[in-house]
């Protein structure tokens, strides 16, 4: 089975592993048939022996016993149509899923694919002429040059090792080399830290105009439908507007948001009052915003420590996540953001935002390559709900899905 197909096996079947769960299941029943046939025999020996004696008994609470078996039956039809209805939910938050990333990859998934079947186009064999051309497509794509050069690497590899030489073959390898390369580099792990019993606390970083605001609206409206208690802290308070803008957002998404006295006044007090409130009113999150001024690296790094070692001297283990916002539209400019919000403090995991207005997809690949953290949620749109947990197999599907049309 060619790489494309797996990957629609996995997207669009609830267990993908099915099939090879069911050949070994009918292999340990070949294994054992001949016991089982056995045992049959016996208890059917023993049934008839049984039910004989039975018939010489006098028959009594006949209708006692048939309506303890109807009871039992009514019993597991509401079982199974418990677990069939679970099934449904899964299977249709599974498509609601992968169609907010068909939609919001349409623009990047176009390009990337225009790229591809252009090169295609120019082509009839793949030769380091092909293989040269492509370097440039997929850096073209946001993806950096050091990866690019493994990816092309590997498809080189494979194409000798193969002895690959249809052209038109070679988009399936380009996008398994793509998913492999990303899964073997480090941890893929994209779920937040959220546990039961603590007030999980979520420090969101990033520069001014990456879309933090908006995020953290977007994640504390997810948190939110999940049964948790939300709490936001406008921790950004030299920004103008920015106390008034997260308030809209907490007001319209039904959260309790903790204000400062003043504009520009200290964060700290901010975070402090925030954290004593969470513990007070046992908040299950506390989402804390931050300044994004970037631009004095110094000063930010102070600012955040500050506010890490008041959180800390409350709740000892917080932050347990340090999101950083990052606007996929900025291309390379963006993985400069990150490696520079690396060095001032550490970060658990990036959240991707505006990927519906980019046609260059490939900084996903890039940030997990180059500073080894994952991307945990991406902005496919603009509505609350459109900010969604990375899912590879979607992601990749939305970049190539232009390619398997052509299949």
């Amino acid at each position: 089975m060619g790489f494309f197909n797996k990957l629609k096996k996995r997207l669009f079947t609830l267990d993908p592993h099915k099939d090879d769960k069911e050949k070994k299941k009918r292999k340990e029943v070949g294994e054992t048939t001949q016991v089982n046939l056995d045992l049959m025999d016996i208890e059917q020996k023993s049934f008839e022996s049984e039910f004989k004696g039975a018939k010489k008994l006098k028959q009594f609470s006949l209708n006692d016993t048939v309506e303890v078996k109807t009871e039992e039956v009514i019993k597991k039809e509401k079982k199974i149509i418990k677990k069939i209805e679970k099934e449904k939910l899964k299977k249709r938050k599974k498509e609601k899923k992968l169609d907010k990333y068909v939609a919001g990859l349409e623009k990047t998934g176009s390009s990337f694919s225009q790229r591809l079947k252009e090169l295609q186009s120019r082509h009839n064999k793949i030769d380091e002429d092909y293989l040269e051309d492509l370097e440039e497509a997929l850096i073209m794509s946001d993806i950096s040059v050091e990866l690019v050069m493994d990816i092309v690497d590997e498809i080189r590899k494979e194409v000798k090792i193969e002895n690959v030489t249809d052209i038109k073959l070679i988009n399936e390898i380009i996008a398994e080399k793509m998913f492999v390369i990303y899964t073997n580099k480090s941890n893929i792990d994209t779920s937040l830290d959220i546990q039961e019993d603590r007030i999980n606390v979520i420090l969101m970083v990033g520069v001014n105009g990456a879309g933090k605001t908006t995020s953290i609206a977007k994640l504390a409206h997810m948190l939110k439908n999940e049964g948790k208690k939300v709490l936001i802290a406008a921790g950004d308070t030299f920004r103008a507007g920015a106390v008034e803008q997260l308030g809209v957002w907490a007001n319209r998404i039904g959260c309790e948001i903790i204000k400062p006295i003043k504009e520009g006044a200290d964060p700290a007090s901010v975070v402090y009052d925030a954290v004593s409130k969470a513990k007070k009113d046992e908040y299950d999150v506390l989402i804390i915003d931050t300044a994004g001024r970037l631009q004095n690296k110094v000063n930010l790094m102070n600012e955040l420590a500050k506010m890490n070692k008041i959180i800390q001297k409350e709740i000892p283990d917080a932050p347990h996540e340090s999101l950083l916002v990052i606007d996929a539209t900025t291309g390379q400019n963006g993985i400069s953001q990150a490696t520079s919000f690396k060095e001032v403090t550490p970060l658990s995991g990036i959240i991707l935002t505006k990927m519906d207005g980019t046609s260059k997809g490939g900084i996903v690949l890039s940030i997990k390559d180059k500073l080894e953290l994952a991307v945990k949620y991406m902005g496919l749109g603009e509505s609350l709900d459109d900010l969604q947990e990375f899912d590879l197999d979607a992601f990749i599907y939305g970049m190539t899905k232009g390619l398997m049309e052509d299949e």
